[in-house]
């Protein structure tokens, strides 16, 4: 389709004021150093709490292995205790049913 005479020939008007061009980039780019600034603080200030609380995970973590650890042993202790409980309770009935030495060690066995 052939083009109208003259179409690409229009002269551009430059009408554009380079000084509030000037300015308003100039605002634009303070406020956005300004913005930089106080997210760069406010990420450093984040990082350090962030160290404060894995020191205190780990602490905690350490902390409840220590714990879980001591419990199991108590639970460990506690099972002996009553295995030697029932062990004695089955000896005495035994001895009340007038069983002798010898044959509890051989029903032992």
């Amino acid at each position: 389709m052939p083009r109208t005479k003259g179409s690409k020939n229009k002269p551009k008007t430059v009408t554009s004021d380079f000084a509030t061009q000037l300015a308003e980039k100039q605002s634009v780019k303070e406020a956005l150093s300004a913005e930089i600034v106080s997210i760069t603080a406010n990420i450093d200030t984040l990082k350090t709490d962030l160290k404060a609380k894995k020191v205190a995970l780990k602490k905690a973590k350490k902390e409840v292995s220590t714990l879980e650890a001591k419990k199991a042993k108590a639970d460990a202790k506690a099972a002996e205790e009553a295995k030697k409980a029932e062990a004695e309770f089955v000896l005495k009935k035994l001895f009340a049913e007038g069983m002798s030495t010898d044959e509890i060690l051989a029903k032992l066995k």
